[in-house]
């Protein structure tokens, strides 16, 4: 296989913005499909949703992986194409997919331009490095705009981005797409606009056409000096150095715009053209493992076949025919029934079964090489694990897995269902690294928590199809945080004596807030001197402290944003030890902590409705309502775009609230934003209800 005709590319953005229609017309005219069908509405719905749950909700749920050919100047491609959701309640499934590619699709709707998961998805694409071309769907909506998406993708994404196209009318009017390079008009004929029909574009375009290739040509002249000494001395500047220039200014972060309308069949082919032309192959990236016997020390990864292998499983499915485990490639080649070993474990497994994936459909292969992505049957490993053939050989730098921010507890309603529950929640758990299960140490509930409504409601509906298990679900909980808001010193001494050799520890220090982004944040500073505590009792009274973060003192949440301090104290030569110690620091958490004016912290999400301006009213009033703070409001089209940022807490049903109040007009999204201080009257109510359940959970 030609590594350079390869291409592994996503496709994110923000929910509802056509992802799963764009993917559906990648597979039309490339072949793979014969037919198309819509994520909504009759037929057998789109290749790429495969779950029931998908097609009845009209959303994507996991990512799809599919592979497909293209070609372009006579030139075939290979593709390996995974759609991803848009919905952030899935964002590990966009997290995995993207630490994989090369390459990815951002797009857009022409209206809504720039949504709260457009800028998820561009930081998680930024976390990666990777190369994308952004398109502006829905060409043919009202009020479809691509230079306002243009102007967002620059000040809100702080993308280098510029238009390589301009459209042919909008909205109703939406006929075909301008392409600025060869300044050559496209038009989509045929029942399903694949017969492409190229012409001069019309006359009345002309001074549009010059103005904005020339943005084009200044954007793209910042990436190479060539181009600039040209521009500067008004040259002719020729199409393949344009050509040249735009796919070196891909590779270094540039974002070239592109436009069409999925759903009505148009602009999609030049988009494949630009993917091929444009986005990076396996060779283009620099890939480096980490040297497990030395952490510090990278191991570069080629992607050359004859090396030996290296693979990441980065998705896992549990079907009925055992699991499936998404792999890609980095380097060398991987052969069906071969033994390779898992880096984490260090077990070997037999890869008995390798597929390509077309959605949910399998072909069998016999071999994968280097800048590949496949799936491996009858391995048993874990999301992140890596596979080599020799032990300690190399591992891989694992994904970003966001905190969960909501629990609700899930009770069978029989025995019997009970075993099957834990299978189901093993299952889950296994494909999912965002979704959570624990059981509440003092009403032995299980809890199962994930990050919003509709992440836990599909594994309740889940549950029920899959397995057959009736659960009853309980209101759902808020996961809090506790955090000191002043320092405080410490100076704390255990002694304990029964006989024989005693305990005997001493610290002194000071535990005090700190600052920062990260949810689970917590410092220890060892600045005791001459030996005053021996160096190997340190370790153990750190461990005590982090062992204390466990439960705060407050409501029996997490500690986070702490610092704690050792400067100082004694120990005895016959009876410290390191449990002593350990002993002395959670003892002297549970009573210094309480001194440093500790407070609750509440996960505040960041939300984005739509709505119809006749709306806004009651919609911004129920948003104060619910202690929220409107940070934007904006109004498109007599549709009003709302942000705010509102306490989770006061966000459960919200989805129904919003449907009555807009006659089911309304829709909305929402991520975790930050946590933030609980204010001091919902605080006592918070500590009072987690006092009362376990006064009613000990009678």
């Amino acid at each position: 296989m030609n590594l350079e005709k390869v291409r592994n590319i996503g496709i994110s953005a923000h929910i509802d913005s056509g992802k799963t229609t764009l993917s559906e017309r990648i597979l039309f005219y490339a072949g793979r499909i014969h037919k198309i069908e819509d994520v909504r509405g009759g037929g057998d719905g789109a290749t790429m949703d495969h779950m029931e749950l998908e097609k009845e909700r009209g959303i994507t749920i996991t990512s799809a992986a599919t592979s497909l050919k293209w070609n372009h100047l006579g030139e075939e491609y290979n593709v390996n194409l995974i759609d991803t959701p848009g919905h952030v309640d899935f964002t590990v499934e966009v997290e995995r997919s993207l630490r994989v590619l090369d390459g990815a699709v951002l797009v857009l709707c022409s209206v809504g331009g720039v949504q709260s998961q457009s800028i998820t998805v561009d930081r998680q694409m930024k976390r990666y490095k990777i190369p994308r071309l952004a398109f502006i769907n829905k060409m043919d909506r009202t009020g479809a705009d691509p230079f306002r998406g243009l102007r967002e993708l620059k000040e809100k994404l702080q993308a280098d981005a510029f238009l390589m196209q301009l459209p042919i009318g909008r909205e109703d009017n939406f006929k075909g797409v301008v392409d600025l390079i060869e300044r050559k008009a496209y038009y989509f004929d045929g029942d399903n606009g694949e017969i492409l029909r190229i012409e001069e574009p019309p006359a009345e375009m002309a001074d549009e056409i010059e103005e904005t290739r020339l943005a084009m040509l200044e954007a793209l002249s910042m990436y190479s000096d060539d181009m600039m000494e040209k521009m500067l001395s008004e040259e002719e500047i020729s199409v393949e150095l344009i050509y040249e220039v735009a796919r070196k200014a891909v590779h270094a972060g540039a974002t070239p715009v592109y436009m069409g309308s999925a759903y009505k069949n148009k602009g999609v082919q030049p988009l494949l053209d630009a993917v091929a032309r444009y986005l990076t192959s396996p060779l283009d990236r620099e890939i480096h493992g980490i040297d497990p016997k030395d952490e510090t020390k990278q191991i570069p990864l080629t992607p050359d076949p004859n090396e030996p292998f290296v693979g990441m499983a980065f998705k896992i499915v549990d079907d009925e025919y055992g699991q499936l485990t998404y792999m890609r490639i980095y380097q060398g080649t991987c052969e069906k029934g071969g033994s390779y070993i898992n880096q984490r474990t260090g077990k070997k497994e037999r890869f008995s079964r390798l597929v390509r994936m077309h959605s949910n459909k399998r072909e069998e292969i016999d071999s994968a090489g280097a800048g590949d992505i496949i799936a491996v049957m009858g391995i048993d490993c874990a999301s992140g694990d890596a596979y080599a053939p020799e032990r300690n050989f190399c591992t891989l730098e694992s994904m970003f897995v966001p905190e969960p921010v909501i629990k609700i507890s899930v009770t069978p309603t029989s025995r019997a269902e009970a075993d099957k529950m834990g299978k189901a929640l093993q299952r889950f758990r296994k494909e999912d690294p965002t979704f959570r299960v624990e059981t509440d140490e003092e009403s032995g509930e299980v809890l199962i928590s994930g990050m919003g409504e509709l992440h836990l409601d599909v594994y309740v509906e889940r549950m029920r199809r899959e397995y057959g298990v009736s659960v009853e679900v309980g209101a759902p909980k808020v996961s809090y945080r506790e955090a000191p808001t002043k320092h405080v010193d410490f100076d704390h001494k255990f002694k304990k004596q029964t006989g024989g050799s005693g305990q005997f520890a001493h610290i002194k220090g000071s535990i005090e807030p700190i600052e920062s982004d990260s949810e689970d944040s917590f410092e220890f500073e060892d600045k005791v001197v001459q030996g005053r505590i021996p160096k190997q009792y340190i370790p153990a009274v750190e461990k005590g402290f982090r062992d204390s973060l466990i439960k705060g003192p407050v409501a029996e949440f997490p500690v986070v944003g702490t610092r704690v301090t050792l400067t100082d104290g004694a120990y005895h030569d016959v009876d410290s030890s390191e449990k002593s110690f350990h002993t002395c620091a959670r003892e002297c958490f549970r009573e210094y902590f309480k001194k440093a004016s500790p407070v609750l912290l509440e996960p505040i999400m960041q939300v984005e409705l739509e709505c119809p301006e006749s709306f806004q009213g009651a919609v911004v009033g129920d948003v104060t309502g619910r202690r929220g703070m409107i940070t934007n409001t904006d109004i498109r089209e007599g549709v009003s775009y709302i942000s705010a940022e509102v306490p989770l807490a006061e966000t459960f049903g919200y989805a129904t609230d919003l449907r009555s109040m807009t006659q089911g007009q309304g829709t909305f999204t929402m991520e975790l934003c930050k946590y933030a201080k609980v204010p001091g009257n919902i605080q006592e109510d918070i500590v009072n209800e987690k006092k009362n359940a376990q006064l009613v959970g000990s009678k």
